[in-house]
């Protein structure tokens, strides 16, 4: 009886239509309060990639329940369901690495975990400090998100400097500053939090092309 049952709610599923990125590892359903960046961030991906592929223009105007494709591919397989769907084109123009604009700091502290290292999520730097510490933006540009929605940064910033170089600040206490907001080198963001081990520390990532890089080879010695 379990088996017909199993065979009956297929059948079901697949006569209404069930979507294709309920299931599939190449699409994102998108929910409340995540915007393109997030998204990219989640995955790793370029966020002028994901609005390419996805025909999104700038990418500023997603809403709940849009899919996202994470991969052209995906988004061309998209192409045949339905008038809503956005198909990425056979090829896509490159855009041009622009140069990475003069960092400082975010906070001072000491480096207890460098890149690649862990605790964290690995993909960037934590300081250690003290609780309520002020946190300051590493370089000029505008906020593309500030929130909690992604699972292991705690409250995060993500600040845009260009088209190629993006840089986080989580596990902040609270934000100072909200999205679309224009932001100078050194300008007050948040405060610093407490990290998944209670310890109070930034972290610190800065990501190029949407990849994480050493923030080492950026930042000035000290």
């Amino acid at each position: 009886m379990r088996a017909v049952a199993i065979v009956v709610f297929a059948c079901l599923l697949a006569a209404c239509g069930a979507p294709r990125n309920a299931y599939d590892p190449n699409a994102h359903i998108v929910r409340g309060g995540e915007t393109l960046f997030s998204i990219a961030w989640r995955y790793g991906k370029d966020p002028q990639d994901l609005a390419r592929w996805n025909k999104l223009g700038d990418g500023s105007l997603i809403h709940p329940g849009d899919v996202i494709y994470l991969t052209p591919s995906s988004a061309a397989a998209a192409a045949p369901r339905g008038s809503s769907s956005r198909p990425a084109p056979k090829s896509l123009p490159k855009v041009p690495t622009q140069p990475p604009p003069p960092w400082t700091w975010p906070t001072s502290g000491r480096v207890s975990v460098e890149f690649g290292g862990k605790p964290g999520t690995g993909t960037g730097i934590l300081i250690d400090g003290k609780a309520g510490q002020s946190i300051t933006a590493a370089a000029s540009g505008r906020v593309v998100y500030a929130g909690s929605g992604l699972i292991g940064y705690g409250q995060l910033i993500i600040i845009k400097h260009n088209d190629t170089y993006l840089s986080a600040y989580g596990y902040n206490a609270s934000l100072l500053v909200k999205e679309g907001e224009a932001i100078n080198k050194g300008q007050r963001i948040a405060t610093m939090g407490e990290g998944p081990e209670r310890k109070a520390r930034l972290h610190f990532e800065i990501r190029r092309n949407g990849k994480p890089v050493n923030p080492r080879q950026f930042l000035p010695g000290r």
